[in-house]
């Protein structure tokens, strides 16, 4: 019992270690996200992208590198954007910008495993949408994605996290309280969709670390001739992805001990890459387009990732940009608190943390169907009882008043049979 308790002390110790070494670099990635998403206007990308060719794949990776770095809230922006008739192509270049594209992303690389991986996160993501592009009709004919958009737009919509913001200058945005408010709001918004993801993915790197070398040694092939270990390494990256169940930034600190425990520069960039393809998210791809897009996309992605952490590697090698020598230790990765200068930083980060979400307390109200916070001035909203309640989108207020609705109906029914209660 005394080693059972010292495994699980040493876990959790190691899970808020390396959550330390990251924090400010979340909140500042996750408030520029917040900036951006508020402060750069939507509308007119979202109908660039219609139809196919370079320049709808290139707006969609551009808009995706914009947005929000949860896996789930891509593939439902993915899914809108598909419906309003952007092409498969431009769909998945979203996904695959806003999941490797993406500041936080970068900054937590950086930190954790260092800056090489953050550009080869970069650079892969470019190589995916552009390898993405070249082989999708070998994967989906015409008519596939012509019966996938058909069922995308059958498909129950089911909640999607829209962006606040508002038309100004940017003079105007940077003395308004309702432009910050804005940002406040997506930066809650953001925090509020991938929490969860982070917490586990820290837990699940603070407890596999105390597996030890040896694991990881036995399960990653090194000392089979060139090239055999990277490629099981870029094989067996994914599938670990896919067996973690965890997605976008939350890979990252489990990145971070794979490459610890020996696996390869491309393993590891496989890895990262495959947030995508978790179990979860297949099932929402299977829903949203049907069973043979989703299988087939799906099999267009993991062959993607593969060969984009393959070219990336080789890329890297010929410049001689892999990392050498000896892999960080586990107390390199997990660092240590002490007075220095990541402890301003991240006290800086608790500010920046608690301003924009009592900005959000101050000037928002919660959306009673999802959860999510919205600014009360900018909100749908609906009378009910002498309340008023506010929500973030058209679907949550539909949905809202279905409820209401429908408790009315069976309300009459009761007073009817005779049973008020």
């Amino acid at each position: 019992m005394a080693a059972v308790l010292e495994v699980i002390w040493h876990g959790l110790r190691d899970s808020f270690l390396m959550a330390w070494e990251v924090w400010w670099a979340l909140v500042l990635g996750f408030a520029i996200s917040g900036i951006v998403q508020a402060w750069v206007p939507r509308a007119r990308i979202e109908r660039a992208m219609s139809g196919s060719g370079p320049k709808p794949v290139a707006l969609a990776t551009g808009l995706g590198a914009a947005s929000s770095s949860c896996s789930y809230a891509a593939i439902a922006i993915a899914k809108s954007l598909f419906q309003k008739g952007a092409s498969a192509a431009s769909a998945m270049a979203f996904q695959f910008a806003s999941t490797n594209l993406v500041w936080e992303l970068g900054l937590v690389l950086w930190l954790l495993i260092g800056w090489q991986f953050t550009l080869a996160e970069y650079v892969g993501g470019i190589v995916m949408v552009v390898l993405m592009a070249v082989l999708l009709r070998a994967f989906v004919s015409p008519r596939l994605e012509a019966q996938a958009r058909d069922h995308a737009r059958q498909a129950a919509t089911g909640h999607q996290h829209y962006p606040a913001g508002e038309e100004l200058g940017w003079r105007e945005r940077l003395t308004s309280v309702s432009a910050w408010s804005d940002v406040a709001h997506n930066f809650r918004g953001d925090w509020q969709m991938i929490y969860k993801e982070v917490t586990v993915g820290f837990l699940l790197a603070g407890f596999i670390a105390q597996l030890g070398n040896g694991f990881f040694q036995s399960l990653f092939v090194s000392s089979a001739p060139a090239p055999l270990p990277t490629i099981e390494n870029v094989i067996l990256g994914p599938i670990i992805a896919v067996l973690s169940f965890v997605c976008s930034v939350g890979n990252v600190p489990l990145a971070a001990v794979l490459w610890s425990g020996g696996i390869s520069f491309a393993g590891v960039l496989a890895f990262l890459f495959a947030d995508l393809v978790v179990l979860p998210i297949v099932a929402i791809y299977r829903k949203y387009y049907g069973t043979r897009f989703a299988l087939r996309i799906v099999a267009l992605m993991f062959l993607t990732m593969m060969l984009a952490a393959l070219i990336v590697d080789g890329l890297f090698s010929a410049a001689g940009l892999i990392p050498t020598g000896p892999r960080p230790s586990r107390d390199g990765i997990f660092g240590t608190i002490a007075v220095n200068y990541k402890l301003a930083l991240n006290l800086l980060g608790v500010v920046i943390f608690t301003a924009l979400f009592w900005l959000t307390a101050r000037r928002g109200s919660t959306d009673p169907v999802c959860g999510m916070k919205v600014d009360r001035a900018k909100a749908l909203r609906t009378e009910f009882a002498g309340e008023t309640f506010y929500f973030c989108s058209t679907h949550c207020l539909h949905a809202y008043e279905l409820e209401r609705a429908g408790a009315e109906e069976r309300a009459e029914v009761r007073l009817s049979s005779g049973h008020p209660a």
